[in-house]
C-alpha cells in the first residue's frame, strides 16, 4: 500500500513512502498517477480541488487551496493555507460517543509496582530532588547533586539524586513570579520525589519564605530548605541534608498499586505526517484504557488544539467543562493577539518537512493523543490534577515548557510522540514513541517504543496491548532512554517584564 486515505470524506491521502512523478498507485478502486514527486508522509490530492476549496484530511478541513490542485499533485504549503483566524464563539453541542476502550473490569485489576507515600499518593520513582528557588544557585545545586550521588551510590533504596535548574526566581513581577513559585511548589510536592531539598540564595524575589507560602502544608522529614547566604559552606550543608533525605527515602519500598493511581501526561514534539496515523492514535488508545480503568491523563499544548478544539469541546463531561475549554482556547488566542502574532504561526520547519502543512493539519493529529474519552476537567497553568479521566492543561506547545507543566500537574510519566526525533527528557520519566520505524531504527538511543509498525500491518489492538504492558513496566521501574542518558530538564512559562 502506497497511499492511505484516513476518512472517506478526504480529498487527500498520505504517501506511505516517497512517490515519484509518473508513478501510478492504487487507492482502493482508484488509480492515481503522480503528477510530481511526493515525499513520504506528505499529502497527495486524490481528486481535483478547486481554488479556495477546503483541503480535507481526517474528515475535517485542514485549510484551503490557494490555487487549483489536480488529482495526483502534491498538497502542501505551496498550495494550501490555513483557515484559522481569531477568537471564536462556540455552542455547547455534546457529541460524545461511547468509546471503544476496554471496560473498567478488564483493566482496572491491572497493577504496577510503585511507591506509596505517607499522604497516600503514589510515585513511580524514589528519587531525591534539589529544586533551586533562583537561577543564582543553579550551579550550587548541580555540585550538591554530583557530590551526593557519589556519596550515596551504594544506597540500594534510592533511584537517584537530581537537580532541576531554571533561569528564573528573581527580577520577575506579578503573574510571572507567581507562576515560577507555583511550578516549583508543584514539583516539590511531586510523588516521584521521596525527598526534596529546596535551595535558595537568600535575597531573591522567590525566596524560601515566599515558596513556603505557596507550598502550604508539607512533611518536614520529606522537604528541607537551605539558604546559601546563611551558611558558611553551602555545598557541605547541602550534601548533609541530602544524606538525611536519603535516610527518609529508604523507608519506602515498591508495592503493588492499581493502575487507577497513574496520572500520565500526553505530549508530542517534532511531529510528522504519520503522527496522526500511528503514534498519536496509539497514545490515545492508551489514554482511553487508563481512564476507563480509573486513572487520569492530561493533554496540553493548547495552540496545537486550534482547528480541532470543537472535537474536545463536544466531549466535555458537562457545560461547565465546555465553558472552561472555550476559555482555555480563546485565552491562548488572546495571548497571541496581545503580541500581535498570528495564531497559526505553526507548524515548525521540521513539521513541514515531515508532511504537516497547516496548524489544523497538526492539531487534528495532535489531539488524537486524548483518545475518545470525555473531558472531565480543564486545568490552569501550574494547576494540579483533581479529577480522574482526561484533563486538559493550559500550556504552550514548547516541548520543555509543556512537559514541565505536565509533571507539575502531577503526572508521574510523560508519553511523548515524535516523528522527527528528540532526546528530550523532563523531571519525570519521558517515554518517546516514534511515528515511523525509520526514526526508531536510526535513533534507538532516543526512542523507547515504535508505533511505525502500524504502517506495516500490526493491528492497533495488538500494539496497544504491548504499549500498555510497556508503560506499566516503566511505572514499575524500567528506565526510559532519556533517563539512561541523564536528560532531565525543566522550563517555566514566562510572559512579562524582567527587571
Amino acid at each position: 500500500m502506497e497511499l492511505l486515505r484516513l476518512n472517506d470524506a478526504d480529498n487527500v491521502a498520505v504517501a506511505l513512502r516517497d512517490l515519484k512523478k509518473g508513478e501510478t498507485v492504487r487507492l482502493g478502486s482508484m488509480e492515481i498517477t503522480l503528477l510530481e514527486d511526493v515525499p513520504g508522509g506528505h499529502k497527495v490530492a486524490v481528486s481535483d480541488i478547486a481554488e479556495r476549496a477546503n483541503v480535507v484530511k481526517y474528515g475535517f478541513p485542514i485549510g484551503q487551496a490557494t490555487k487549483a490542485i489536480r488529482g495526483g499533485e502534491w498538497v502542501h504549503t505551496h498550495n494550501t493555507h490555513t483557515n484559522l483566524a481569531g477568537t471564536l464563539s462556540y455552542q455547547y453541542a455534546p457529541g460524545y460517543q461511547e468509546r471503544n476502550a476496554q471496560t473498567p473490569s478488564e483493566r482496572s485489576k491491572d497493577t504496577f509496582w510503585g511507591y506509596r507515600r505517607e499522604d497516600g499518593r503514589v510515585g513511580i520513582r524514589n528519587e531525591i530532588w534539589i529544586v533551586p528557588t533562583v537561577s543564582c544557585v543553579n550551579r550550587v545545586a548541580e555540585l550538591i547533586a554530583r557530590e551526593a550521588r557519589e556519596a550515596l551510590k551504594d544506597r540500594l533504596g534510592l533511584d537517584g539524586v537530581f537537580e532541576f535548574k531554571h533561569p528564573y526566581g528573581c527580577s520577575q513581577m506579578g503573574e510571572d513570579q507567581l507562576r515560577t513559585q507555583q511550578i516549583l511548589a508543584d514539583l516539590i510536592q511531586h510523588p516521584n520525589a521521596a525527598g526534596v531539598l529546596v535551595l535558595g540564595l537568600g535575597c531573591e524575589n522567590s525566596n524560601v519564605g515566599e515558596i513556603k507560602k505557596v507550598l502550604g502544608d508539607y512533611n518536614e522529614e520529606r522537604v528541607k530548605f537551605l539558604v546559601a547566604q546563611e551558611v558558611e559552606d553551602e555545598l557541605a550543608a547541602g550534601v548533609e541534608i541530602v544524606r538525611k533525605l536519603a535516610d527518609y527515602a529508604e523507608r519506602f519500598q515498591r508495592e503493588k498499586c492499581p493502575v487507577s493511581e497513574l496520572t500520565i501526561g500526553l505530549k508530542c514534539g517534532g511531529s510528522d505526517g504519520f503522527s496522526g496515523i500511528t503514534a498519536n492514535p496509539l497514545v490515545g488508545a492508551f489514554s482511553d484504557r487508563l481512564t476507563a480503568a480509573g486513572g487520569a491523563t492530561v493533554l496540553t499544548e493548547v495552540p496545537e488544539m486550534f482547528g480541532a478544539e470543537t472535537l474536545l469541546m463536544n466531549r466535555a463531561v458537562n457545560e461547565e467543562v465546555f465553558a472552561k475549554t472555550v476559555r482555555l482556547v480563546n485565552d491562548f488566542k488572546d495571548y497571541y493577539a496581545s503580541y500581535k502574532q498570528p495564531i497559526y504561526e505553526n507548524p515548525s520547519p521540521g513539521n513541514k518537512k515531515g508532511g504537516i502543512t497547516t496548524l489544523e493539519d497538526k492539531s487534528l493529529g495532535c489531539t488524537q493523543k486524548g483518545g475518545t474519552s470525555e473531558v472531565v476537567d480543564v486545568l490552569d497553568y501550574a494547576g494540579r490534577v483533581m479529577c480522574r479521566g482526561l484533563n486538559l492543561l493550559a500550556a504552550p506547545g514548547n516541548d520543555m515548557v509543556a512537559a514541565t507543566a505536565l509533571a507539575a500537574a502531577g503526572c508521574q510519566m510523560v508519553l511523548f510522540t515524535t516523528g522527527r526525533g528528540t532526546p528530550l527528557g523532563t523531571c519525570v520519566p519521558t517515554v518517546k514513541v516514534s511515528t515511523n520505524s525509520g526514526l526508531y531504527q536510526r535513533k534507538s538511543h532516543w526512542i523507547d517504543f515504535d508505533a511505525g509498525v502500524l504502517l506495516n500491518g500490526t493491528s492497533m489492538e495488538d500494539l496497544a496491548d504491548d504499549f500498555w504492558k510497556y508503560v506499566l513496566r516503566v511505572a514499575s521501574g524500567e528506565a526510559t532512554k532519556a533517563e539512561n542518558l541523564g536528560f532531565r530538564d525543566i522550563a517555566i512559562f514566562k510572559n512579562g517584564v524582567t527587571l
